[in-house]
C-alpha cells in the first residue's frame, strides 16, 4: 500500500511543541509521510516568544515547488502566516498546485499571548487564504477576530461557522476549548452541523494543541477518511495527547504526540 503524504506550511517552533515540529510529529503518529515548508522561524519556548523572522517569499515559493514537483501531496496543512506577504505567497502557490485538501489553522496568538499574525494581515487572510481552505479550524478568539462576533456558547459558534463559510471556507470547525465546560467543537459543512465533545483535561500543558488538531485532520483526510470521521479521529488523538502531556519547560508544556506508539512499544 502506498504511504500517503501531508505537507505542512507553517512557522518553526524551536522548542518542538508547536508549529512545523508539532505538525510533523502528528503526521508521523497518524501514519502519513510528513513534509514541510517553513514560512517563519519563531524563537519560542513553553513560556514566551522571543522573536519571529519570516522567510523570504522567493524561498517560500522554492520550498513549495520543490515538494510539489517531485512528490504527490495528499493533503496540506497551513498554519502560522504572520503577514500579508506570507499569505499572498502561499495563496499563489496553492492556486497553482490546487491540492485537494487544504486544512487552514489561522494561527494568531501563541499560547503565551504573543501575537503571531500582524493585525493588518486579517483582510488578506479573509480575502486570499480562507477561500482556499477545504476546512478552516479557528479557536474561539480567532473566530471572533475573523467574524467580528462575540462567541460565548454553542449558538454563537454555529452562527460564526456559518459566517466564515460564507467567506469561502468549504467547511468550518470552530474549537470551543476557550469556553467553560467540556471541550466542545462545532463543524459546519455548509448544510449540517456536527459537534465533537471531550471531557476537559485539567492541565496547563497545551502548547501546540491547535497545530496538532489541524494536522491530525489533514493526516486523516490524506488517508481518505471522510471529513466528519477525520475530525472525530483527530479530536480523539489530540485529547489523548493532552491527557498525557509532558512536563517540559517552565510554562505551557507540549502535548504527547507519540503516547500511543510509546505505550505499544513498551517505551513508557
Amino acid at each position: 500500500m502506498k504511504l500517503k503524504t501531508a505537507l505542512t506550511i507553517a512557522g518553526s517552533d524551536c522548542s518542538g511543541g508547536a508549529g512545523i515540529q508539532a505538525d510533523l510529529k502528528t503526521f508521523s503518529a497518524n501514519g502519513v509521510f510528513g513534509m514541510s515548508v517553513i514560512v517563519s522561524v519563531v524563537a519560542e519556548n513553553t513560556s514566551r516568544v522571543i522573536s519571529v523572522e519570516n522567510i523570504s517569499p522567493e524561498m517560500i515559493k522554492n520550498q513549495i515547488d520543490a515538494v510539489f514537483e517531485d512528490i504527490d501531496v495528499d493533503a496540506v496543512k497551513v498554519g502560522m502566516l504572520s503577514d500579508s506577504v506570507c499569505m499572498n505567497t502561499v495563496a499563489e502557490k496553492l492556486l497553482q498546485y490546487k491540492p485537494q485538501f487544504v486544512v487552514v489553522d489561522p494561527v494568531m496568538i501563541a499560547k503565551g499571548g504573543h501575537a503571531l499574525m500582524q493585525e493588518d494581515a486579517l483582510s488578506t487572510l479573509i480575502e486570499k487564504v480562507i477561500p482556499l481552505s477545504y476546512i478552516l479550524t479557528p479557536n474561539i478568539p480567532e473566530a471572533e477576530t475573523i467574524t467580528g462576533m462575540k462567541i460565548s456558547g454553542l449558538e454563537e459558534m454555529k452562527k460564526a461557522a456559518e459566517k466564515i463559510h460564507s467567506m469561502g471556507a468549504e467547511n468550518v470547525l470552530i474549537k470551543g476549548g476557550h469556553l467553560d465546560g467540556d471541550a466542545l467543537d462545532v463543524l459546519f459543512d455548509g448544510k449540517e452541523f456536527h459537534t465533537f465533545s471531550a471531557e476537559r483535561i485539567n492541565t496547563k500543558n497545551t502548547h501546540g494543541t491547535g497545530c496538532t488538531y489541524s494536522s491530525a485532520i489533514a493526516a486523516n483526510l490524506a488517508k481518505g477518511v471522510p471529513l466528519v470521521l477525520a475530525v472525530a479521529k483527530a479530536k480523539a488523538f489530540v485529547t489523548t495527547a493532552i491527557e498525557h502531556s509532558l512536563e517540559l519547560g517552565k510554562g505551557h508544556g507540549p502535548t504527547n504526540h507519540f503516547y500511543e506508539l510509546y505505550k505499544k512499544g513498551n517505551l513508557l
